[in-house]
C-alpha cells in the first residue's frame, strides 16, 4: 500500500489543527518572553528583591514543564476527540487565573502561586499542541513541531511592545489583568475545535531513509528505561539553561551594559528592539531548523544549530556592549536555542513512536523545568566575576559539549535502538 493512499484519509484537516495549535501557543508565550518587562516595575512597586521576583519565573517554568506528563497522559487517555479539547480549555482557564493573581499579588508568596497556576495551564496547552503536531505530521514532523513551537517563541513579538506600553501607562498590574483575560477568552474559544488523529500514523515508506523513525511505539515507562531518553534529557538541559538565562536576564544585562534605554530605531530603545527581534528569531528558528532536520537528520541539525549558539554567546561576551552589537548578538542567541523545542520532541517521537507521543514528549519537556533552576546561578556567577562575560562563556562551552554528544553519542545510540527495533519487528512478523 502506498504512503499517499494510506495517509490521505488519516491526515484530513491536519493543517487546520496545526494552525489552531500555533494560535494557542502564541497566547501562552507572554509570561515567559515578556516576563523581563515586569521585573523592575514589581521591584519598584513592592520593594521585593530582584532575585526573589525571578524565583516566580523559575516556578512558572518548572510547573509549565514538570506537570506536562500528567496533561499529556490525560490527552492520550481521553482520546483524540475529547483529550485535546478538554485539556486546552482547562489550561486556558488556569492561565487566565494565574495572570489575575499576578495582577493583585501583594506578596512574593502570592506571586509564586500565580506563577504556578499559569505555568500549569500553559504546560497543559503546550503539551497538547506539540503532541498533536507530532501525531498529525509524521512526514514533516520537524516542520510541524517547529511551527507549533514558533507560536510560543514568536507569539510574544506581537505583544511585547503593547505590554511594555501598558506597563508604562497604567502599571504592571493592569498589563497582567487585561492581557491575561484576553488570552484566556481566546484559548477557551479555540479549544472546542481541537482534536487529534483518530489512529496512530506511522510512515511505512519514507522519502528520506536517513531520517530514522521507529515503526513501533514505546510507552512512557518503557521510554524512561532507555538510556537514549536520558541522554536527550541531559542535552536538553544544557542548551535550555543557557537560553533561559538569556531570556530572563536580557533586561538586567542591557541595563548593566548601560544601553537599555538608548534610542536606536525610530525612537525605540535598545531593549525594545532587542526583545522584538529576539522573539521573532526565536520563533523562526523552530520551523527553520525543524524543517532542516527533516532533510538532513536530527543530530546533524543539532550540531549545526548548537555550534552557532556557542559562537553567539561568545560574541555577546566579547563584543555585545554597544546597542546594535547587543541587538545582533542577542538575536543570534535566540535564533540558535529556540530550535530545541522542535528538534527534541521530533527526535523523541522518531525514537519512541507516535502512539504515546504526547506523554513521551512531555516527559522530555520537563528538562526545561529542571534547567530553569540553573538560571539564578547566572546572577551568582556574575556577582562573583563582576560581569556577564563569564556567564556567556560558560553558556558557549555548554553548547559545544552538547554538539559533541549529538554527533558521537546520541547518533550511534539511536541507530542501534532502531536496528534492534527492526529486528524485533521482523522476528514477530
Amino acid at each position: 500500500m502506498s504512503e499517499t493512499t494510506s495517509l490521505a484519509p488519516a491526515l484530513s484537516g491536519r493543517w487546520v489543527q496545526l494552525w489552531l495549535g500555533v494560535l494557542c501557543m502564541a497566547l501562552i508565550a507572554n509570561l515567559q518572553y515578556a516576563w523581563t518587562l515586569f521585573v523592575d516595575p514589581m521591584h519598584v512597586a513592592h520593594g521585593w528583591g530582584v532575585a526573589g521576583i525571578q524565583w516566580a519565573f523559575s516556578i512558572f517554568i518548572a510547573t509549565e514543564t514538570w506537570l506536562t506528563p500528567a496533561a499529556g497522559s490525560l490527552v492520550d487517555r481521553l482520546g483524540p476527540r475529547l483529550g485535546p479539547r478538554l485539556v486546552i480549555a482547562v489550561g486556558g482557564l488556569m492561565v487566565g487565573i494565574g495572570w489575575l493573581i499576578n495582577a493583585y499579588a501583594g506578596s512574593l508568596l502570592l506571586l509564586y502561586v500565580g506563577a504556578a497556576m499559569s505555568g500549569t495551564g500553559a504546560g497543559a496547552i503546550y503539551a497538547t499542541c506539540v503532541g498533536n503536531a507530532v501525531k498529525w505530521f509524521p512526514d514533516r514532523r520537524g516542520l510541524a513541531v517547529g511551527l507549533t513551537a514558533a507560536g510560543f517563541g514568536a507569539g510574544a513579538a506581537l505583544t511585547v511592545v503593547p505590554i511594555r506600553l501598558t506597563i508604562h501607562a497604567a502599571g504592571y498590574a493592569q498589563a497582567f489583568l487585561w492581557f491575561g483575560l484576553g488570552q484566556a477568552i481566546i484559548i477557551l474559544a479555540v479549544s472546542w475545535f481541537m482534536r487529534g488523529p483518530e489512529r496512530a500514523i506511522v510512515l511505512a515508506n519514507k522519502a528520506n531513509p536517513g531520517l530514522q523513525q521507529s515503526v513501533s511505539s514505546a510507552t512512557s515507562a518503557e521510554m524512561l528505561r532507555s538510556p537514549v531518553f536520558w541522554l536527550l534529557y541531559v542535552m536538553f538541559i544544557g542548551v535550555s539553561a543557557s537560553g533561559l538565562m538569556a531570556t530572563a536576564q536580557l533586561a538586567p544585562v542591557a541595563k548593566d551594559f548601560g544601553i537599555s534605554n538608548t534610542a536606536i530605531l525610530f525612537g525605540a530603545s535598545t531593549l525594545s528592539v532587542a526583545l522584538v527581534i529576539d522573539n521573532v528569531l526565536n520563533g523562526l528558528a523552530r520551523p527553520f531548523f525543524g524543517a532542516l532536520s527533516d532533510r538532513i537528520g536530527r543530530e546533524s541539525t543539532m550540531a549545526l544549530a548548537f555550534s552557532l549558539g556557542a559562537l553567539s554567546y561568545w560574541l555577546l561576551a566579547v563584543a555585545g556592549q554597544t546597542p546594535w552589537a547587543f541587538v545582533v548578538c542577542a538575536g543570534l542567541i535566540f535564533f540558535t536555542w529556540g530550535e530545541i523545542f522542535s528538534l527534541f520532541p521530533s527526535t523523541c517521537t522518531d525514537t519512541f513512536g507516535p502512539k504515546y507521543a504526547t506523554a513521551n514528549a512531555s516527559f522530555l519537556y520537563t528538562a526545561k523545568g529542571t534547567s530553569a533552576f540553573l538560571v539564578p546561578l547566572a546572577n551568582v556567577l556574575k556577582q562573583a566575576t563582576g560581569g556577564w562575560e563569564a556567564v556567556f562563556q560558560v553558556a558557549a562551552v555548554t553548547n559545544v559539549v552538547v554538539v559533541l554528544l549529538a554527533l558521537f553519542v546520541l547518533r550511534p545510540m539511536r541507530a542501534n535502538r532502531m536496528r534492534l527495533a527492526r529486528l524485533e519487528t521482523a522476528h514477530e512478523g
